[in-house]
């Protein structure tokens, strides 16, 4: 059983994506560790891939630079397991399923339950094939987070009957990127969630402004937020934690007031 769950107990949650290794782990430790004190419930550490899939070009790029870099897998296992020594929110990652099946999907769940990260995002798993993961992430006490979209349709209510950790509701269609408006109706999506579920869910995809994440909070359980933290990055560079620090305070008082 993961501690994903408290990050929803005191409230709108507000949760952070991070790519690692974007520019160097070192710049991503003062990030992870500004978004923690500044009101982050959750951190989604990005593990970066060739092909990010579900990205748009603010999250690829800052794939093409962690990779460059030289970050690989075994990295971000060792960067965590140090991370973890102060920091205690929640902490889960989103990659690809070929970055978990290259490393080995036992070891991968092995490597999370040592170092506290409760539980993984595949955004190109379908429902249909994530027994592949799912047994052995439960033995190891790993959440693997269920994703429903736009075009989940009638595959809502099973998706969410057997979810655990969080939902992750996909606001938009397409990739991940900011977005000026959100027109899916979130509330119809979230109502049939909470038919059949108690497990928390959050709104992601397009949301970079405070206004933004008080609706989509107001509607779900909290609103995730990636490529305006990514910006951020992109733009500051090594210096960027407290910009990101000045961001998440923002939006974490925004979903506060929903």
């Amino acid at each position: 059983m993961s501690n994903i769950k408290d990050a929803f107990r005191n409230g709108k949650a507000f949760i952070p994506f991070i790519t690692c290794g974007d520019p160097d782990l070192e710049t991503t430790a003062k990030v992870v560790r500004a978004a923690a004190e500044n009101g982050a419930d959750l951190i989604e550490l990005g593990i970066p891939f060739s092909d990010p899939t579900a990205e748009g070009p603010v999250i690829q790029g800052a794939n093409i630079r962690a990779l460059a870099g030289g970050i690989t897998t075994d990295k971000i296992f060792d960067f965590v397991a140090e991370l973890r020594r102060d920091v205690k929110i929640p902490l889960v990652f989103m990659t690809y399923a070929n970055v978990v099946f290259s490393y080995d999907a036992e070891r991968f769940m092995a490597r999370c339950c040592e170092t506290g990260v409760g539980g993984i995002i595949l955004p190109d798993l379908p429902y249909e094939e994530k027994d592949e993961f799912s047994d052995i992430a439960r033995r190891y006490g790993v959440d693997i987070i269920s994703l429903i979209a736009p075009t989940s349709a009638n595959r809502i209510a099973m998706i969410a009957k057997e979810a655990t950790g969080f939902i992750y509701v996909v606001s938009s269609l397409g990739v991940t990127g900011t977005r000026s408006e959100i027109t899916t109706n979130i509330g119809d999506i979230v109502k049939v969630i909470r038919e059949n579920t108690d497990v928390p869910c959050a709104v992601g995809f397009g949301i970079s402004k405070p206004e933004q994440a008080k609706k989509m909070a107001g509607l779900s359980d909290g609103a995730i937020v990636g490529s305006a933290i990514i910006k951020l990055l992109e733009q500051y560079g090594k210096d960027a934690a407290p910009y990101v620090g000045e961001y998440v305070k923002s939006m974490k008082e925004a979903v506060m007031e929903a």
